[in-house]
């Protein structure tokens, strides 16, 4: 988990899979809007302006060009830089060009006195309105712009006409974009609810695969998961022919606490050695809370002289521990070439010398005897 809270997290994901959407199902939007432009030019070559419709096409094809580059280029951008921080202006900035030239140069070429040709722009702009919804969709605010854009300049003009042919046009196409404009709202609410669920459930599948596998009281490992984190890294250890330590800690006199101050005392003492275990751990130490008031920390890669160092630091943290009754640690350390000994041999080992350490007078760390030896 990052540090964002899980809304924050999960409102995150799914702009960023709106985005991903976007891209996707825009991809034949680029070349779409050109070749419709195009056949409706060709179409009505004889009723339009030529000269204005050479001008719209021209238009179109360099702002189809942009839009294709801002496609390649996210294209090829890593994964991780496919944000919405840097692509949702951009996206933004080209559709606006291009469907404001669609909808401009459509008004250009309306013939001012051929129905025909009127109806037939009409046709291919509602057209246009219509595939915005399947392109855009996961932008409610794109595709209400992009209809906007290519309708309204020629719906506009044909409501100002004189003849209710005309003015009846216009209505129907607004009466149409209403219905658009809803389906609009109603698919776009309806893929980002799927997007939220899914973010959803995989959070709470995060958080309990975390559950069973943490401790809950000290942050750490559980048993379960502190066997299975150390077999794996001792496994790796012994392919590299390093050297490996294994801690034991136990807390002296927690039973005491227990009886004297309370449960609660006892678990606030649990909750600090936790908290000093984890500041002393490097990337790729293992702790865990083993049951109890017992803890163990497997240290890879690690020497008998700097595994000494680190269980000393450890007891000094926890004997420095402030609170209203002492607290203190005995420690015991096993260390072997990984190939030499086995997880359990190691932890056997670690245990024997941290009875030891308690036998001796506790708050001491007590280094095992040769572990080749015990094998």
């Amino acid at each position: 988990m990052n540090d964002l809270g899980p809304p924050d997290e999960i409102a995150k994901y799914v702009r960023t899979d709106r985005l991903k959407q976007l891209f996707v199902q825009s991809a034949p939007a680029v070349l779409g809007s050109y070749l419709a432009a195009a056949m409706l030019c060709w179409l009505g070559w004889e009723r339009f302006d030529q000269q204005r419709a050479t001008a719209w096409i021209t238009l179109l094809s360099l702002s189809t060009a942009l839009r294709a580059m801002m496609f390649v280029a996210y294209r090829r951008t890593p994964p991780n830089r496919r944000t919405p921080e840097h692509w949702e202006w951009r996206y933004w900035l080209t559709l606006t060009l291009s469907a404001g030239i669609w909808g401009l140069g459509a008004l250009a070429v309306m013939p001012s006195d051929d129905l025909v040709g009127q109806t037939v722009i009409m046709l291919f702009a509602v057209g246009m309105s219509v595939s915005a919804v399947s392109c855009y969709s996961s932008y409610r605010h794109m595709t209400l712009a992009s209809i906007s854009l290519v309708l309204l300049p020629c719906t506009v003009w044909l409501l100002l006409q004189p003849t209710a042919l005309q003015r009846g046009i216009a209505l129907a196409v607004l009466v149409f974009a209403s219905f658009v404009v809803s389906a609009t709202r109603n698919l776009s609410s309806a893929l980002e609810t799927a997007w939220r669920l899914k973010h959803e459930m995989e959070l709470a599948h995060r958080l309990a695969v975390v559950a069973s596998c943490t401790d809950a009281l000290t942050g750490l490992n559980n048993r379960r998961a502190f066997f299975d984190h150390a077999l794996a890294q001792h496994a790796q250890c012994q392919q590299g022919c390093e050297e490996i330590a294994v801690l034991m800690l136990d807390i002296d006199h927690f039973k005491q606490i227990n009886d004297t101050f309370g449960h609660a005392a006892g678990d606030q003492v649990l909750q600090h050695i936790g908290a000093v275990i984890s500041t002393c751990l490097r990337d790729d130490d293992i702790a865990g809370r083993l049951g109890g008031e017992e803890f163990a920390v497997l240290l890879p890669d690690t020497s008998q002289a700097t595994a000494c160092a680190i269980a000393e630091r450890l007891r000094a943290l926890i004997a420095q521990l402030s609170s209203e009754y002492p607290v203190t640690a005995s420690i015991g350390l096993s260390c072997a070439t990984a190939a030499d000994s086995d997880l359990d041999t190691l932890l056997s080992s670690a245990d024997k010398a941290m009875y030891r350490a308690k036998a001796s007078g506790r708050n001491r760390v007590t280094v095992a005897e040769q572990v080749r030896e015990a094998v």
